[in-house]
């Protein structure tokens, strides 16, 4: 495979050393990522100065690992440039090395009194909360900080927490974060402090002991975008090429449907029933609903489809289009709404993936639905979610407010 990218003389140098019998299969890797001739070159030759490297100080291919890597780079930098791509390529190797069982696995670091703690509150947010993972990664956080915090690197001893540990916490949250962010810290904690209880670790549940944080909700109305203005955004998407028609289709399904961002990062093949006319949506908390396919969406999606560029066996219909090729994430869906925002020449307060969630609301609640009947477009699980789309425009009413009868007295 090395000779998609080299001819066959710099291929005889390159496989010099105790590196050069895998450089095929990490080529093929590359190759199966997309890195063109041009980007897997440099790529390949960085492995190659690396094989020459070891071979020089006599260690063999199962020698290597993070540390060696480390020590290669730092030597190497001090006579050359850093180039950015050498680290992230050379962990890619040691990744494939591994996978293919040409080094071992590293060994994990032993499990520290914290880490066992957070493994079992993981396992009780996981089995008996439901979250989804990333929410679970925002509790430990959390919690990893508020233990570091009381006991520093010193023994953690569960039974020496006190209701002024908590308070002062909470307090220590106070201050530029915003109100939902303390809010977060004290729902954490909360449901921390009842593991606890629940585990036999505490005499008293402290999730009485932490204090209320007064919820400000905002009168003003959340950022969207007009009907118009969201035809001129689909509009400006370039659907003669392969971006274009993968952005399009990501722009429907948040503008038409109202999906979150990483429910657009989740869809695959197999959720499509052309039939039927339906899409499975897999949302928060696990929770799956079933939409009707709009002709629309799905006249974009099939666009999308026919020159979509599949990454290996993977069902998922969106991928990124540079390498290394992989499924998008959430970041990158949102980013693909901020760039369409500026061809459009359109500049709202709230950039992103929610932005088009609310304008979708907003433009129905305007154009007469109810509260209730976006409340289940949107897939929400309490009223008072929708509720936040209610808030009155000002602004909006004095433009069109009658003045008052016999003028000001």
């Amino acid at each position: 495979m090395i000779e998609y990218y080299y001819l066959q003389e710099r291929c005889r140098s390159l496989r010099q050393g105790p590196l050069g019998p895998n450089l095929d299969g990490f080529a093929g890797l590359l190759f199966r990522l997309g890195f063109t001739r041009c980007s897997g070159r440099p790529r390949i030759r960085i492995v190659g100065y690396l094989s020459k490297w070891l071979a020089h100080r006599q260690l063999k291919a199962k020698d290597l690992n993070e540390q060696r890597v480390a020590d290669f780079l730092k030597a190497r930098w001090k006579k050359f440039p850093r180039r950015t791509f050498e680290a992230p390529a050379l962990t890619l190797l040691l990744k494939h090395l591994r996978q293919t069982e040409i080094i071992p696995q590293p060994l994990p670091p032993p499990d520290s009194a914290l880490d066992l703690i957070q493994q079992d509150y993981a396992q009780f947010l996981s089995r008996e909360r439901g979250l989804a993972q990333i929410t679970m990664r925002g509790y430990l956080r959390i919690t990893r900080r508020f233990l570091s915090a009381r006991f520093g690197a010193g023994k953690i001893l569960l039974n020496q927490l006190s209701f002024q540990d908590v308070v002062r916490f909470i307090l220590g949250h106070m201050g530029p974060r915003t109100p939902g962010d303390v809010r977060l810290v004290r729902s954490v904690l909360r449901s921390f402090f009842g593991f606890l209880y629940q585990r036999g670790h505490l005499a008293t549940n402290f999730a009485r002991a932490v204090p209320p944080v007064a919820a400000r909700h905002s009168t003003e109305p959340s950022p969207t975008l007009a009907p118009d203005q969201i035809k001129r955004l689909l509009s400006r998407c370039d659907r003669d090429s392969y971006i274009g028609k993968r952005d399009y289709a990501v722009l429907m399904l948040l503008a038409r449907l109202g999906l979150r961002a990483c429910e657009v990062v989740r869809l695959t093949l197999d959720d499509i029933n052309w039939e039927a006319g339906e899409l499975l949506i897999r949302g928060k908390g696990g929770r799956e609903d079933r939409l009707p396919l709009p002709q629309d969406v799905g006249e974009a999606l099939v666009e999308h489809l026919q020159k979509r560029r599949a990454l290996g066996s993977s069902r998922h219909i969106f991928f990124r289009h540079k390498a290394p090729r992989q499924e998008l994430s959430a970041t990158t869906i949102s980013s693909i709404v901020k760039m369409a925002l500026d061809r459009a020449q359109l500049h709202p307060k709230r950039l992103g993936a929610r932005l088009l969630r609310h304008s979708l609301a907003t433009n129905m609640l305007h154009g007469g639905t109810s509260l209730a009947q976006i409340g289940q477009i949107l897939r929400h699980h309490d009223i008072q979610t929708t509720e936040v789309y209610a808030k009155v425009d000002l602004s909006a009413l004095r433009a069109v407010a009658l003045p008052w009868p016999g003028g000001v007295p």
